[in-house]
């Protein structure tokens, strides 16, 4: 079979999920929605964090990237997703391919590994709590991360450039909602097992060692509260913590799903919706379970609206 080359050809075409359902704009609007939503919700706390001073604390800086991260992630691949179905239009040149696994593999993989840091302040703040500004001080706060981003865009470029250097002469269609490597492997016409296991490898590598971090830093906290003399303590560290993991549940379970499980166990059909999930349903609801329970966080979201919105909403 010739090999064609996608450079030079119109890339590839996006078949995801709204391309194989009976009610496709059903799902667009719902789709629409939850971005809609992804951009308020983030965008608020990013405001919030940012100007109240109160909440220039670790805990909240973490959760600022992460609310930054779930920011740009679902915006790599929801804007094209619904732009496409709506004009009709599933095609993505290569470099476009490229740079959007690049960006998903990035922003996925420091997500990954912020959630494990996000573990270890919590451990601190609960089991340390005397030395926590010197556990979690800002220049180890910062260095947290810094090495999220590095490793992330490393692994992130690696992968990338090693994927689209094959060949692709099976199809140019794509039957996932974004370009991802997986399905971007099946299109090659020259075998590519060994670097699929090796994409296994990684992905069991990264997941498992921030997950391992994240168990054992909870195994302790779990310990600690459970001595606390104070039921008030011991409601307020197992909320902060629900939180927290309600967020790691998500993340890990579809990734776990998407990079763990065997390819044996994977139909596009289940593919696309857990890229769905993680790309689309968890970016829009991580700022909702962070905030609502918080008090502090709800407490800083009246002052800024006080402070900022309110008066000039007044003076019209």
């Amino acid at each position: 079979m010739e090999v064609w080359n996608s450079t030079l050809r119109n890339g590839f075409m996006l078949l995801g999920i709204l391309d194989d359902i009976d009610s496709p704009e059903l799902l667009c609007a719902m789709i629409t929605t939850l971005y809609t939503l992804a951009l308020a919700s983030n965008g608020l706390l990013l405001l919030v964090i940012t100007v109240d001073a109160r909440l220039h604390v670790p805990m909240y800086l973490l959760l600022r990237q992460l609310s930054l991260i779930d920011l740009l992630f679902t915006s790599v691949v929801t804007p094209k997703a619904v732009i496409d179905f709506l004009l009709r239009d599933n095609s993505i040149s290569f470099g476009g391919c490229a740079l959007q696994m690049a960006l998903a593999l990035m922003l996925g993989s420091a997500e990954d590994l912020l959630l494990a840091f996000m573990a270890y302040d919590r451990y601190v703040a609960i089991c340390h709590p005397l030395n926590y500004m010197i556990y979690m001080s800002p220049r180890i706060c910062w260095l947290i991360v810094a090495t999220s981003w590095i490793l992330a865009s490393l692994t992130a470029v690696g992968h990338t450039v090693y994927t689209m250097h094959f060949p692709f002469c099976m199809s140019q269609e794509i039957r996932h909602l974004l370009c991802e490597i997986l399905p971007l492997l099946k299109l090659s016409c020259v075998d590519t097992s060994q670097y699929e296991l090796m994409v296994y490898v990684t992905g069991v590598t990264f997941l498992l060692l921030p997950l391992s971090a994240i168990v054992t830093s909870y195994t302790l906290i779990l310990f600690t509260v459970l001595h606390m003399p104070s039921n008030e303590g011991k409601k307020k560290a197992l909320v902060t913590c629900l939180s927290h993991l309600t967020v790691v549940g998500m993340f890990y379970g579809a990734a776990t799903f998407m990079y763990v499980l065997p390819s044996s166990l994977h139909n596009t059909k289940q593919d696309n919706i857990i890229s769905v999930f993680y790309t689309i349903v968890t970016p829009a609801l991580n700022p909702l379970i962070y905030s609502l329970r918080n008090k502090e966080v709800i407490g800083a979201l009246k002052r800024v609206l006080g402070r900022y919105i309110l008066p000039a909403h007044s003076t019209l």
